[in-house]
């Protein structure tokens, strides 16, 4: 492959912002262009970002014959449809999550993909982050033996806006798809599979969608998982993994810069380095790998667990009568 690789930026958001600062740290990355479906929203991005190339629509983006690879930061009931158009223009995908709104649409997507292979990944920024990655190393050494029990949240207070997309259905508002995928995942990365039962609470808010959500999740041989999120309740947002000879504290997991690891010897580690720049170069970083090495997804977000992740969303949604006007 090309010695730098050609990002393509679909919307101008908060996260797209996001990304492209943090592709400033990658030598081997260029932001070749950026599209919106406002033009001129679209050259102000491009001017801010240094990007080569503005286009008013995502149908002009996908055909750019520079851009390899197409960060999808567009709102998630849409995602299906940009997934689909850049990947029938032949482009290799990094989507924002959630993946999609339910797993049918996620199903559609990945067999999509492995039919014409392409490369697709779901941008769980969190796992590529270096603590995160020492967690991941400490649980596969068994420092703290058997993981019995996790315990991790999300939540904060937004502003009150029904019209905007964390409140309102029909632009999939809604805790759990808004900052519930984040524990969720995390488990799903701490217990290597999903839960064989799923007990649920959700507050529906006067928007009809949920504003907070409790769910402790039943795997094999006893082993929980208890998860929280909100979007108008501040939580502590911590993540705690509790196994047989010790556990592992992640304060804000979400956006992880340190993890403690406590053994029941009474040892303690620290992983603390301030991670560069703004942490997002790192899934970037992990997306240019799977296309230099021919790979077609991602082994730390592998395709598979990304849908099993949606189903397992789409089973807490079913227990609140939780469907969105989109599906």
């Amino acid at each position: 492959m090309k010695k730098k690789i050609g990002w393509g930026i679909m919307a101008t958001g908060t996260i797209a912002r996001k990304f492209c600062e943090g592709l400033k740290l990658l030598e081997d990355a260029e932001p070749v262009a950026v599209a919106s479906r406002s033009l001129e929203k679209a050259r102000a991005f491009s001017a801010e970002y240094g990007v080569k190339r503005a286009y008013g629509s995502y149908e002009a983006l996908v055909q750019d014959p520079e851009v390899d690879i197409v960060y999808i930061a567009t709102p998630h009931p849409v995602h299906y449809e940009n997934v689909m158009l850049c990947l029938k223009a032949g482009k290799a995908v990094l989507c924002e999550k959630p993946f999609a709104m339910n797993a049918r649409q996620a199903e559609e997507m990945i067999a999509y993909a492995r039919g014409k292979g392409l490369f697709l990944m779901e941008a769980m920024w969190t796992r590529y982050l270096p603590a995160i990655v020492k967690v991941r190393e400490w649980l596969s050494k068994g420092l703290i033996g058997e993981v019995r029990f996790l315990k991790a949240d999300f939540g904060y207070r937004c502003a009150w806006d029904p019209k905007g997309r964390l409140l309102n259905p029909d632009l999939g508002g809604g805790a759990l798809l808004d900052v519930g995928i984040y524990p969720v995942s995390f488990a799903s990365m701490i217990f290597g599979t999903q839960p064989r039962t799923i007990k649920s609470l959700a507050h529906i808010g006067e928007t009809r969608v949920d504003e907070q959500f409790s769910v402790i999740f039943g795997y094999e041989d006893g082993k929980i998982a208890s998860l929280a999120g909100a979007l108008r309740t501040d939580f502590v947002n911590d993540a705690m993994i509790l196994g047989t000879h010790g556990r592992i504290h992640v304060p804000d997991f979400f956006y992880a810069k340190k993890a403690t690891l406590h053994t029941s010897s009474g040892a303690e580690e620290v992983f603390g380095p301030e991670f560069e720049g703004n942490g997002y170069h790192y899934e970037a970083a992990e997306a240019m790998r799977c296309l230099r090495d021919g790979r077609l997804e991602s082994s730390i977000m592998p395709l598979d667990e990304t849908l099993a992740i949606m189903r397992t969303m789409d089973a807490i949604r079913s227990q609140w009568g939780l469907q969105y006007p989109c599906e």
